[in-house]
């Protein structure tokens, strides 16, 4: 028995060392490697997208959640619900009671900035096809998520300089890192 851990040990303390020395090697490539392709200034241009808190990078465009509630139920309600509620994928609105031992966040009870939703549905939806509605689709979806949320009424017009200052309920909620 002794024997067999003593051998054991041995090629456990082998094979280790041999991955260091595998992990160790001197092999460096001396230049391309002939993975991927150079990216384009229209490429970068195309993704540069991002929206920070106070609307810097929103683009031209509005819309209410008149003509938002029309999209959403063509191109959101299969996933997030009839009125936000939820499906096979996640609440929207309501979710209020962050304070509790079971909260539900949502885009009204937890999102701090107005802006994110209009820049995270740009990205990311409709998940089968991101980036695929108008910049007029995005201000209108935003908006009706924001009435779902009893945040802005039905026919408030978002836009560059109106979203930005939407007062979400829970703006106050995070403690802000410089950067």
């Amino acid at each position: 028995m002794v024997a067999s851990r003593s051998i054991v040990r041995v090629l456990i303390g082998g094979v280790v060392l041999g991955m260091i020395a595998a992990c160790a090697s001197s092999y460096q490539s001396s230049g391309p490697i002939g993975l991927g392709k150079p990216i384009t200034e229209n490429q970068i241009r195309l993704w540069n997208i991002d929206i920070n808190p106070k609307g810097d990078g929103l683009p031209e465009g509005s819309g209410t959640a008149v003509v938002g509630e029309t999209l959403y139920q063509q191109q959101c309600a299969s996933c997030h619900g009839d009125k936000g509620q939820g499906g096979i994928a996640n609440r929207l609105a309501g979710g209020g009671g962050l304070n509790t031992n079971t909260p539900v966040k949502t885009v009204g009870s937890f999102w701090p900035y107005p802006t994110t939703i209009f820049d995270y549905t740009r990205r990311a939806m409709p998940h089968n096809a991101p980036q695929s509605l108008s910049n007029d689709q995005l201000y209108a979806a935003t908006a009706y998520i924001l009435f779902l949320n009893k945040i802005i009424a039905k026919d408030t017009v978002m836009d560059a300089k109106s979203l930005p200052l939407v007062q979400m309920p829970n703006r106050d909620g995070f403690i802000p890192i410089e950067r």
